[in-house]
C-alpha cells in the first residue's frame, strides 16, 4: 500500500510539473524579468533543509520575501504553495520509506487534512485570524510543556506508538481536518500536527510522513489553480526545484537522530512556531 501511495505522489507531482513548465515556457521573457535573484537558489536549499526537519517553509519564506521584495504581496500565497510541491513530494517519499506508521492512521489523517484544505477553509477563513493564531499559540506551548515534563520524568512519556485507533484516531482526524484549513489563512499545519501526534502518544517521527503526504497531495492540485491564474512567482517556483538538495541533506541528518534528540527538535519547532505566530499576531494588531 505504501508503494501505491508513493506512485500517487509521483503522479500528482508530474501533474503539477506539466502545468508549471508549460506556463514558464509560454511566459519565459516575463519569468526572466521577475525580481528574484540567483541568491534564491541557495535560499531554497536552506528553506527546505529546515522544512524537512519540521520548521515550516511558509513562515521562513514569508519572512525572507518581505525583506528581499522578491514577491509582490498579491502573489505570495500562490508562490508559497507552488514552491513547496516538489520538495514536499520528495520529503513524503523519503519519510514513507524510512518511518513506520500504521497505514490506516496515515490514510485517515492525510485524507482529513486534504478535505480540510478544500472544505474546512470555508469555515476557518471566516474566523478572526488573530484570535485563531492565539488559540494555536496556546496549544503549541502546552504541547511543548507536555514534552518537557516527560523528558524531565515528571510524567511518563508515551511517545512510542506507530498507529492510533478508537477515539484517539477520530480526534486526530478531526484536528487534521482543521489543520488542513489553516494553510488558507496563512498558518502552517506542521507544528500543530507535531503537537497532536505527540499528545496522542505516537512516536513524534510519525508526524513527518503524515505532514508531508497531506501537504504534497493538497498543494499539488491547489498550486495548479494558482498557475492557471498566473498568480505566483514563476522564477521562485522554478528555483524551488533545487530545494530537493536541502531535503536530502536534512533527511541524512534526520536518519541519525535518536528519539531523545527528535523530541528536543520537536520542542524547538513548537516554540519557534508559537513565537512566529505571536509576532505575526502582534503585527496584525498594530496594523
Amino acid at each position: 500500500m505504501k508503494i501505491a501511495l508513493i506512485i500517487a505522489i509521483i503522479l500528482f507531482d508530474l501533474y503539477y510539473l506539466y502545468h508549471l513548465f508549460t506556463d514558464i515556457c509560454h511566459h519565459w521573457q516575463a519569468t526572466k524579468k521577475e525580481p528574484a535573484t540567483k541568491r534564491a537558489f541557495f535560499s531554497m536549499i536552506i528553506i527546505y533543509f529546515l522544512s524537512t526537519l519540521g520548521i515550516g517553509d511558509f513562515a521562513v519564506s514569508t519572512a525572507l520575501y518581505q525583506k528581499t521584495k522578491w514577491v509582490p504581496i498579491r502573489k505570495l500565497p500562490g508562490t508559497l504553495n507552488a514552491q513547496c510541491v516538489i520538495p514536499s513530494g520528495v520529503m513524503a517519499i523519503i519519510f514513507l520509506s524510512n518511518i513506520t506508521v500504521g497505514f490506516k492512521t496515515l490514510i485517515t489523517c492525510v485524507c482529513c487534512q486534504i478535505l480540510g484544505a478544500y472544505l474546512g477553509s470555508k469555515f476557518v477563513t471566516k474566523l478572526p485570524k488573530t484570535i485563531l493564531r492565539y488559540f494555536i499559540i496556546t496549544g503549541l506551548l502546552l504541547a511543548s510543556c507536555l514534552i518537557l515534563v516527560g523528558k524531565f520524568h515528571m510524567i511518563a512519556s508515551t511517545g512510542t506508538a506507530t498507529q492510533l485507533s478508537g477515539w484517539k484516531l477520530y480526534l486526530t482526524a478531526g484536528l487534521l481536518f482543521l489543520y488542513g484549513a489553516l494553510d488558507d489563512v496563512g498558518i502552517g499545519c506542521y507544528a500543530p500536527t507535531m503537537a497532536t501526534i505527540y499528545a496522542m502518544g505516537m512516536n513524534p517521527a510519525a508526524a513527518f510522513p503524515i505532514m508531508m503526504c497531506g501537504s504534497t497531495f493538497s498543494l499539488s492540485v491547489g498550486s495548479v489553480e494558482f498557475i492557471k491564474k498566473h498568480n505566483y512567482s514563476r522564477k521562485l517556483a522554478l528555483y524551488s526545484l533545487f530545494g530537493v538538495i536541502g531535503v536530502f541533506l536534512a533527511a541524512t541528518v534526520f536518519k541519525h537522530l535518536s528519539l531523545d534528540m527528535l523530541e528536543w527538535l520537536v520542542i524547538v519547532v513548537l516554540i519557534y512556531a508559537a513565537y512566529s505566530l505571536y509576532r505575526d499576531a502582534k503585527e496584525t494588531d498594530q496594523a
